[in-house]
C-alpha cells in the first residue's frame, strides 16, 4: 500500500508540473491575444486597399495582356505554406500540413518555423514578419511567375473564424482574375495600364502576404489559448481525481495498520 501512495503521489507531482506549464503559455498567449488581433485587423485593412487599388485596372482590355493574368503552359504549383512559431496549439498547425495532403507537383516557400523545419526552408518567423521579407518573397513569387515556371500561385493559410475557430483554407495569387464589380470606365491609366499593372502587382502580393501572416499568427495564438485553456482544466481534474485516490490508499494504509495493532495487542 505504501508503494500505492508513493506512486499515486509522484503522479500528482507530474500533473501539478504540467498545470504550471499550460498556465503559464495561457498567459503568454493572452498577452499577446491584443496586438495580434490589431495587427490582423490592419492587415486586412490594408489588403482591402491594394485591392481595391487593383481591382479597376484588372478589368480594363489592355491590363488582360499582362502576364499576370495569362494562363501558363506550366501546371506547376507553388504554395506559400504558413504555419505556426511553435507547437501545443491545438490543431492549428496539423490542420495546415493535413491540407497540403491535397495537393501534389507544387514547389513550397514556408513562413513559420514549423513550415520551415518541416520543408527545409530558410528560417522565416510568422511573429516578426514584416514588409521587407514579404517585398523579397513577392519579388521572386512574380519573377518566377512571369518566366512560366509556374502555373499557378497560392497561399495556404488559415483564416480567423472566432477564438474557437480557425480554418485552414488556400487563398490564390496568380493568374490574377478581374472582378465583376469593379470597372475602369472613365479612369485615364499613365502612361498605361499594363505599365501600372506590372508595376503595381510585386506591392500587392507583398499586401497579400503580410495580411495572411499576421491573420494565421493570430489564429495561432488564439489556438494556443484555447488549447492550454482545456489543457489546465483536464489537468486541474487530474489532479483532483488522483488526490481522491490517493486519500482513499492513504486512509485504507492508515486503517490496516491499526487493525494489526489492534490485533497484535489482543494476541499479548
Amino acid at each position: 500500500m505504501g508503494a500505492n501512495t508513493k506512486q499515486l503521489r509522484n503522479r500528482i507531482k507530474s500533473v501539478d508540473s504540467t498545470l504550471h506549464l499550460t498556465k503559464a503559455m495561457g498567459l503568454v498567449a493572452s498577452s499577446k491575444i491584443r496586438r495580434a488581433m490589431e495587427a490582423m485587423n490592419n492587415g486586412k485593412k490594408y489588403e482591402s486597399a491594394v485591392r481595391g487599388a487593383i481591382a479597376p485596372i484588372l478589368n480594363s482590355p489592355e491590363a488582360k495582356k499582362s502576364p499576370y493574368m495569362t494562363e501558363k503552359a506550366s501546371d506547376r504549383l507553388c504554395l506559400i505554406v504558413i504555419a505556426g512559431d511553435r507547437g501545443l496549439a491545438g490543431g492549428y498547425n496539423a490542420n495546415i500540413f493535413r491540407a497540403l495532403r491535397e495537393y501534389s507537383d507544387y514547389d513550397i516557400i514556408p513562413i513559420g518555423k514549423k513550415a520551415c523545419e518541416r520543408f527545409k526552408g530558410e528560417l522565416i518567423m510568422a511573429e516578426d514578419f514584416d514588409y521587407n521579407q514579404a517585398k523579397e518573397i513577392a519579388d521572386k513569387i512574380c519573377r518566377s511567375f512571369t518566366e512560366g515556371k509556374y502555373g499557378r500561385v497560392a497561399i495556404l493559410c488559415t483564416r480567423y473564424v472566432s477564438m474557437l475557430s480557425q480554418e485552414a483554407y488556400v487563398k490564390q495569387l496568380f493568374p490574377l482574375t478581374p472582378s465583376e464589380d469593379e470597372k475602369s470606365h472613365g479612369i485615364i491609366f499613365e502612361p498605361d495600364e499594363m505599365t501600372v499593372l506590372n508595376t503595381m502587382i510585386p506591392s500587392y502580393v507583398a499586401g497579400i502576404l503580410i495580411s495572411a501572416v499576421r491573420e494565421s499568427f493570430a489564429c495561432e495564438v488564439a489556438a494556443r489559448r484555447c488549447a492550454m485553456d482545456s489543457a489546465g482544466k483536464n489537468a486541474q481534474e487530474m489532479i483532483d481525481r488522483l488526490g481522491l485516490e490517493y486519500n482513499r490508499a492513504r486512509q485504507s494504509a492508515i486503517t490496516q495498520e491499526i487493525t494489526e495493532i489492534v490485533a497484535g495487542s489482543g494476541t499479548d
